[in-house]
């Protein structure tokens, strides 16, 4: 039924549940999904493409949810997602040709790099701050890295569109993250259209991670949405910093 034992697979669809539920909170979810397919047998790229499959309809849910409670109006951000998707399937694209021993290391330097800036980064809130950046240089500078990025590796894409909307546009915790979701998607769906032919993909072990993602994500929408993402920042820094330990030793132990 699987591409792997069926044991396995039920750890990974955990493991989406989690990650479905911290990344629609706070972003950051595919530092629980992506290392937990490593550590069961992926290779990186059949990793990066189950983790797009499966993340997309986390990262679906999670705008429906905000947007259906008024935190964001998919509509204005269109043009933004169409750059998103755009330089997600670019950076998808590089990953594709990067060989597979490249990506071993690269991968838990840049989770061991992500559990610093959330360890570090001091005076995350909900309220609103100052406007650093107009909305049309965000959308032509920060989203078509950030997308590229999440095409060439993912981990922590919503985290740093979160970010970026905090530290750039200005906006509060919960309205950045509402408003990086459909980002999330788009860049996905990017990296969806070149991972699809490349046949690295694990459908079953992916669609059944997706059922996953969606009950995960509509949780913790709902639980943002109550009490922002106070409690989201350590747990983020200990699993990030856990998982890039363990693919290190398994790399060079």
């Amino acid at each position: 039924m699987f591409e792997i034992a069926t044991h396995l697979a039920l750890l990974l669809v955990l493991a989406a549940f989690c990650a479905g539920f911290v990344d629609s909170i706070a972003g950051g979810g595919g530092l629980i999904s992506v290392p937990a397919l490593l550590l069961v047998g992926a290779s990186p790229v059949e990793a990066l493409a189950t983790n797009k499959l499966q993340g997309t309809f986390g990262a679906a849910t999670a705008t429906l949810t905000y947007a259906r409670a008024g935190h964001v109006r998919p509509s204005e951000q269109l043009g933004m997602a169409a750059i998103s998707a755009v330089f997600g399937a670019l950076g998808a694209l590089v990953a594709h040709l990067i060989p597979a021993e490249v990506l071993r290391i690269v991968m838990p330097v840049v989770l061991i790099g992500v559990a610093g800036f959330f360890a570090l980064k001091p005076g995350l809130s909900d309220d609103a701050r100052a406007q650093r950046m107009k909305p049309a240089v965000f959308a032509v500078t920060a989203v078509p890295l950030i997308a590229a990025y999440d095409g060439f590796f993912g981990p922590g894409t919503g985290s740093f569109f979160m970010m970026g909307f905090v530290l750039l546009a200005g906006y509060g915790v919960l309205k950045a993250t509402a408003h990086t979701k459909m980002l999330n998607f788009a860049s996905n769906i990017g990296s969806l259209v070149v991972f699809i032919p490349s046949g690295a993909m694990w459908w079953a072990v992916g669609l059944a991670m997706a059922a996953a993602q969606v009950a995960g994500a509509s949780l913790g929408a709902r639980l943002a949405m109550r009490v922002g993402a106070r409690l989201i920042k350590p747990l983020l820094v200990v699993t990030s910093t856990a998982m890039a330990l363990r693919l290190l030793w398994q790399a060079f132990g």
